[in-house]
């Protein structure tokens, strides 16, 4: 093999020497800005675009998975108030990593049960128990919840969430519902007797006693004396307030129910009665000491007229000499017919008094309230219709909300008024 020849050897060491020189400029040369490259670009010819400098090494990042939407899966125990429930929730631990699980509430029927949280958290085992209780934030999502009730227990969604987010999924929902307690079974049983043991002594003792009737002993033999209003009224609210009292206290657990206006109302009517009662006992006592008077009268002029009656009988027997023993006996016949005179109109009282005081028949139940000795009274039917409308007034708030009215101080006052007026009327009115 021939060796090279000395012009191939030195073309070939230029050729290396220019590839090595033009590979080093184009290292150091600065990357132009595309300001420069637009400067360097001759008009009519298209500046290509400069290709973006790969990077030397790409590392893959990993996408973030999304967090699990939680849904509630199951409970146990049973849905009513004071008790306590557990729910089981999928994804509960995931969930609680991005959020706080100690602000979650039950959500029933949609309502968030806003400040019940829970008393224990599970979250390996998304567990929750919580304490179904009435706070003063959860209050009419309860009321609305047992008020109205029309029977023992009603259909229900469930399903937790936060109290002021929304509620999680849940498998409770209208097509699979629980039942909500609103008045415990054997509670509810042992309320109703009570009430009704209550309300029927109240009426054998209202049919076969005095006790909302007129004071006194009974007029006839197997007849009773007339009802008495104010007594009825009293009656009236007592067993009304009584009965909403364990109502409320059976469905809400709560004991502090008793309002103002109550007591203020209780009074109104406790007030009727007792001025009532003061009016008839002035008057029962008035007529006793009139009686007793007139009784005392007569017995002092029988006695007058029997020591008068001889005298004037010895002086119409004996012949009159004088004009004095004319006088004496003149004085004596007119002192007898003076005194019988007194003696029928003191009989005559008396006798008035005797119709007066005689015991009243009953003549049923609203003719007595309604009316007195001259007959059927405004001021008493007054009293009776307002007593009969805040009654109604007083039942609907107590069946809706689930809670005793609030009378305003108006309507007290239109009570107290009717009162007021049924009293005023008591003391010329005929018993």
């Amino acid at each position: 093999m021939t060796k090279p020849s000395l012009f191939i050897r030195l073309f070939l060491a230029f050729f290396l020497v220019t590839v090595v020189a033009v590979t080093a400029a184009a290292v150091q040369q600065p990357e132009a800005s595309p300001a420069a490259t637009a400067e360097t670009t001759t008009p009519g010819t298209t500046a290509k675009p400069e290709a973006s400098p790969v990077p030397a090494a790409t590392v893959p990042t990993a996408k973030a998975t999304p967090t699990p939407i939680p849904k509630l899966i199951r409970m146990n125990g049973h849905l009513e108030l004071d008790d306590i429930i557990e729910v089981f929730v999928e994804g509960l631990e995931q969930w609680a990593e991005t959020h706080d699980p100690n602000k979650l509430v039950p959500y029933i029927n949609g309502r968030a049960i806003k400040g019940n949280y829970p008393d224990e958290i599970h979250l390996e085992r998304g567990r929750l128990i919580f304490h179904l209780q009435i706070t003063p934030e959860s209050r009419d999502p309860w009321i609305d919840l047992l008020g109205e009730p029309t029977s023992t227990h009603r259909p229900v969604t469930l399903s937790v969430g936060l109290e002021n987010g929304s509620a999680f999924d849940s498998v409770y929902e209208k097509e699979n519902t629980l039942p909500l307690t609103v008045i415990n079974p054997l509670y509810g049983i042992i309320a109703l007797l009570v009430i009704a043991v209550t309300l029927i002594l109240l009426l054998w003792l209202c049919r076969s006693t005095n006790i909302i009737r007129e004071p006194g002993p009974p007029p006839i033999t197997g007849k009773r004396r007339p009802f008495n209003l104010g007594r009825a009224q009293m009656a009236f609210w007592f067993f009304l307030i009584y009965a909403s009292y364990m109502t409320i206290w059976l469905i809400t657990s709560a004991l502090d129910t008793i309002t103002a206006s109550l007591l203020a109302l209780m009074g109104i009517s406790a007030g009727t009665a007792l001025g009532e009662a003061l009016i008839d006992n002035g008057k029962d006592t008035a007529r006793t000491n009139q009686f007793q008077e007139l009784t005392a009268q007569k017995q002092a002029l029988i006695q007058t007229l029997d020591e008068v009656q001889p005298q004037v009988d010895a002086a119409n027997t004996s012949a009159a000499t004088t004009v004095t023993d004319q006088a004496n006996r003149d004085s004596l016949n007119r002192q007898l017919v003076q005194g019988r005179t007194r003696l029928g109109q003191i009989d005559q009282q008396l006798r008035t008094l005797t119709v007066d005081t005689a015991p009243q028949i009953s003549q049923g139940f609203l003719r007595d309230i309604l009316s007195d000795g001259s007959g059927y009274s405004f001021h008493r039917f007054q009293i009776f219709a307002w007593t009969i409308v805040l009654g109604i007034i007083f039942i609907s708030s107590v069946y809706n909300d689930l809670t005793m009215p609030e009378f305003s101080p108006t309507l007290l006052g239109l009570m107290g008024l009717s009162a007021g007026t049924y009293i005023g009327f008591k003391f010329p009115e005929q018993k």
